[in-house]
């Protein structure tokens, strides 16, 4: 099956010749925090020729504990990354977890980010796919690769035709999770681009008991290997003082360490490309057997 690309912008095609960035902070702080860091993002994303989409989320609606900073709200947030936009030119991409909030978002952002705890509402599912904005869809933690069809199949029957799946990694006991890069083609395979989170997928999930923990070493070993294995893209969340940061931070990417990181990608995709047909789909994902 032929992966159909989505576009953002006439300069970001996810499934276009090369890979595209997604990131950013895991959620607003300020509008100071975002332009300082989307710039910087931006000048490494072009040093290393990756396209990138910038993303922060306005609100953090699943956070571990009630008490917990989830962000500045729906219109604060939007005010921002439409300022973002304007002094950067970056497409930008955050969180929706309502059917009530697509279209607002829908008005500013450029791709739709539907959380992998909400990716079996239908009726969000349906809303984003509704709206004609391009839409990502995390995979949940506790989905296989193959079930994602159901996604797919939701978001085309409403009228939707950019959908984008993101693999974030498969509960693995308590308080971890474990990529299996089996899912990579097998979620290919269903003909919409894929875009691996690499540091999503070694977080802790509730770890810290109030909050979510994580080890951000491993995230880009990780990042290494989905693109040896074949994706549109990759998904990360940066931040200049993850010990600061108010969410995610033990997972994050230090920004002093990016270069080595997009270096490393620039190499790895230089050498292979974007390897690895798509497999046949199968309802289980796997392969059909001849």
């Amino acid at each position: 099956m032929t992966i159909r690309p989505v576009r953002l912008t006439s300069q970001v095609r996810i499934g276009g010749p090369q890979p595209v960035l997604i990131m950013g902070p895991c959620v607003i702080e300020s509008q100071a925090h975002c332009l300082k860091l989307a710039r910087a993002l931006k000048t490494q994303a072009e040093r290393f020729g990756f396209p990138l989409v910038f993303k922060a989320s306005f609100d953090k609606a699943n956070r571990s504990s009630g008490k917990s900073f989830r962000g500045v709200g729906l219109d604060e947030g939007l005010r921002i990354l439409a300022a973002v936009k304007a002094a950067t030119g970056l497409p930008v991409t955050t969180d929706v977890h309502e059917t009530a909030q697509v279209a607002a978002l829908a008005k500013v952002v450029d791709l739709l980010q539907v959380p992998a705890f909400l990716c079996r509402q239908t009726d969000l599912i349906e809303a984003c796919a509704r709206s004609g904005c391009a839409t990502s869809v995390k995979k949940g933690q506790f989905m296989a690769p193959g079930d994602c069809e159901n996604i797919v199949s939701k978001f085309h029957a409403a009228g939707g035709t950019r959908l984008v799946l993101i693999e974030r990694g498969t509960t693995f006991g308590y308080h971890n999770l474990v990529v299996d890069f089996r899912g990579l083609p097998q979620m290919r395979a269903l003909g919409v681009p894929v875009i691996f989170d690499g540091t999503h997928a070694v977080q802790s999930p509730g770890g810290l008991g109030h909050a979510s923990g994580g080890d951000g070493r491993f995230a880009p070993p990780l990042i290494r290997a989905a693109l040896a294995v074949g994706c549109e893209g990759i998904f990360m969340e940066v931040h200049d003082n993850p010990d600061q940061a108010p969410s995610d931070g033990p997972n994050m990417i230090p920004l002093r360490d990016l270069p080595k990181v997009l270096r490393d990608m620039r190499a790895i995709h230089d050498a292979l490309g974007r390897p690895g047909l798509p497999l046949r789909s199968t309802s289980g994902g796997a392969r059909k057997k001849r």
